[in-house]
């Protein structure tokens, strides 16, 4: 730790605020190349916390209809469409068949009266008018307008939309359900003036919202822009990472209830290695782009207690790419603003003793 100051450089944070018995420090690892954006993390958390819901909100962000953390969810999965793979060595669609729109034959191949050959033997008979219809090829409809017509539901794309190679678009979804990093150096701890933040023997940071006074100074402080501020209510809320779960031996809800493993808990040593090994195999896979976040005890923020696995810059998630904490330099500042203080008392004395001689 250098120069012995607190506000930055590696720790281990339970001890050094105070905690003799702790534990090996608990976190989050979230390995977002897993993620399918089922938004799992967001119901439990808000089911376990009683958080109160968000509204249904069309922010024009494709899927993702939360927009960010906030006071009313400590858990947000992100949804982030790109055009053009980034760094892919090969197209999304190389190797595939290409050609025109899905015709009737395809059509009622699929839909077991035909085949390609002209036969289909074994395959239980269709409606190959009804496949025809699906596929956007035909209706039957009578000239005295009974009968049923194509509504405009193509088996192979969205309505109005062509599926031949000289229309369709390479694209890749990254997915992140996003979270408090629970900060090595938490600049929300150092500047909360009633205590109301603390943290935890696990390593976490959590609000205590019966004492929260609503300043807001936590709010401004926090490099990430996680913490929020209720509205109707004015207290901070954030994620406590389960605190009432981990005191009681238990996963945290979000962790309990991703499918895919992409939110891991457990000691944040294990998870690094565990995270270091994951990023090893993806390189090997011809992932070149993985590569982690909040990880490194040496950053700008002595390493997050949840940190992630990206696919690309940081930045593209909404992540700062190099995090520091907001209270790092407060002690050269006040230092500073002392010898200023000094400076301007001297010159005033000087100025007085002078003038009355």
């Amino acid at each position: 730790m250098p120069d012995g100051n607190s506000l930055y450089g590696p720790l281990d944070p339970a001890p050094d605020a105070g905690w003799t018995s702790a534990g090996p420090r608990m976190g989050f690892f979230t390995d977002t190349s897993v993620c399918i954006g089922c938004k799992a993390c967001e119901v439990a958390c808000k089911e376990w916390n009683a958080v109160p819901e968000s509204g249904f909100d069309l922010l024009g962000m494709s899927y993702d209809n939360t927009g960010a953390l906030t006071a009313n969810s400590w858990r947000h999965v992100a949804f982030v469409e790109q055009p053009v793979p980034a760094g892919h060595r090969t197209a999304t669609f190389a190797g595939n068949p290409t050609g025109g729109s899905a015709g009737a034959t395809s059509a009622a191949v699929a839909a077991g009266t035909g085949s390609a050959s002209g036969t289909n033997p074994g395959v239980p008979p269709g409606d190959a008018d009804a496949a025809a219809r699906m596929a956007g090829t035909g209706s039957s409809v009578a000239p005295d307008g009974t009968g049923t017509r194509f509504l405009g539901m193509p088996g192979a794309a969205p309505p109005g939309r062509d599926t031949g190679v000289e229309t369709r678009t390479d694209f890749r979804w990254l997915m992140m359900s996003d979270v408090c990093k629970h900060c090595t150096h938490a600049a929300c701890l150092d500047v909360c003036p009633t205590g109301s933040l603390f943290r935890t023997e696990f390593g976490t940071v959590v609000v205590q919202e019966d004492i929260c006074n609503g300043c807001g100074y936590c709010i401004s402080a926090c490099p990430y822009g996680v913490i929020d501020q209720r509205r109707g209510d004015g207290r901070a809320w954030k994620c406590t990472l389960c605190y009432d779960r981990l005191g009681a031996g238990m996963t945290p809800a979000c962790a309990q209830a991703c499918p895919t493993e992409s939110i891991q808990y457990g000691p944040l040593d294990e998870l690094r290695d565990r995270a270091a090994q994951r990023v090893a195999t993806l390189h090997e896979r011809g992932v070149p782009q993985a590569r982690l976040y909040g990880h490194d005890p040496t950053d700008g923020v002595g390493g997050d207690g949840a940190f992630f696995l990206l696919l690309d810059e940081p930045e593209v998630y909404g992540l700062p790419p190099d995090p520091v904490v907001t209270t790092r330099d407060l002690p050269r500042m006040w230092r500073r603003a002392g010898l200023a203080a000094l400076a301007m008392t001297a010159a005033a004395v000087a100025a007085f003793v002078g003038g009355s001689s």
